[in-house]
């Protein structure tokens, strides 16, 4: 069995000593060492070179953003922050994320008395899905807001002969998952403003976390970016985020309008679920849906995906080598699913030529 080695960053004793004890409950795991603050993690990952980094935000000398900065320049190396609830918490994590951490975990999800076995499965799971990726690249994404997109040189892999439009795209549904953050950054803010369709976006994340992100996303883009509500209704010129920690579905109204239907009840894995809304918006806006699946964990979007195309709809997916996990694009391809397969340099273009055209 392959063991991975993981360097635990955290200013206080009780949490280090905690995130090694659970991370030592599984036998994939070595904690090779523990760093105190920004400074010692970056030496340590120096000279220890660890197949990962937990790291906390708020640390003496230098914190967490200020550390991940320099690793992500110097020693690329897979950083998952350890988060907490707070409104702040969650705009840090964003910040961390636009930064180069590939994903992060609530701490109270760690060290709870109540935690359950479920809650640190996944944590094990989402790491060992990470450290089985393929290996970081030091090179930063912008987030700068672009003023153009220039056309890509690589020629894009189509995975089969793409469908000719029949009529314009009434929505484009993007989800998402480990990694989506920094991906949606190569995209989200590259779409122009005279965009002819609005765009819903379903990131796997925690509640309380998808507002943060759709505020930041507001200050990078040409469109409007709000977390999306219940009743609100769906249009152009704006970016939906579906909120976390609930599921999101479509609904026409006598009118012609859609609205959106922000529930709580669901069995459902995840939350808000790609699958879920895939599934309510595929039977409205049926050839005219472009669905695009990045980067995720999981398997979450194939089924949807499936009904797009029952549906006569579109469906492209990030190629496997720009992709932080290749499961959900992965998932949705080996089912046939996918019209085209881009590497995510190419997929803000192709969205935009083919809405555009």
């Amino acid at each position: 069995m392959k063991k991975y080695n993981i360097l635990v960053v955290d200013d206080s004793a009780f949490m280090r000593k905690i995130i090694t004890q659970k991370l030592e409950e599984d036998p994939s795991f070595s904690v090779i060492g523990i760093a105190r603050d920004g400074v010692d993690a970056i030496e340590k990952i120096k000279r220890l070179k660890p197949d990962l980094v937990t790291m906390d935000v708020e640390m003496p000398k230098m914190n967490g953003i200020e550390a991940l900065e320099k690793i992500m320049t110097d020693f690329p190396v897979p950083v998952v922050m350890l988060s907490s609830r707070t409104k702040e918490g969650a705009k840090d994590t964003i910040q961390a994320l636009e930064i180069g951490a590939i994903d992060f975990f609530l701490k109270d999800t760690l060290i709870n008395s109540d935690v359950s076995n479920k809650q640190v499965q996944e944590f094990f799971m989402r790491l060992k899905g990470i450290l089985q990726a393929k290996p970081l690249s030091s090179t930063p994404v912008s987030v700068t807001r672009p003023q153009t997109v220039e056309k890509p040189v690589v020629r894009p892999q189509i995975v089969e002969p793409r469908k000719i439009k029949s009529g314009p795209i009434d929505l484009v549904f993007i989800g998402c998952s480990t990694g989506g953050p920094s991906a949606l950054q190569a995209i989200l803010p590259h779409i122009p403003k005279d965009f002819p369709a609005p765009v819903v976006v379903a990131q796997h994340m925690p509640a309380g976390f998808t507002k943060a992100l759709a505020d930041r996303f507001n200050t990078l883009c040409h469109l409007k970016v709000c977390e999306l509500q219940d009743g609100q209704v769906m249009e152009v010129g704006n970016m939906y985020i579906a909120p976390a920690g609930f599921q999101t579905r479509f609904e026409k109204k006598h009118d012609g309008r859609v609205v959106f239907k922000v529930e709580t009840e669901s069995q459902a894995l995840y939350k808000p679920c790609v699958d879920i809304s895939l599934n309510s918006a595929a039977p409205i806006f049926k050839e005219r849906l472009l669905s695009v699946i990045l980067t995720g964990m999981g398997v979450d979007g194939m089924q949807g995906c499936g009904l797009v195309k029952e549906n006569k709809g579109t469906v492209f997916v990030e190629a496997e080598q720009s992709c932080v996990v290749y499961g959900m694009p992965k998932a949705v391809k080996e089912a046939g699913y996918a019209d085209g397969q881009y590497v995510l340099s190419q997929m803000v273009h192709e969205i935009i030529s083919f809405v555009k055209k």
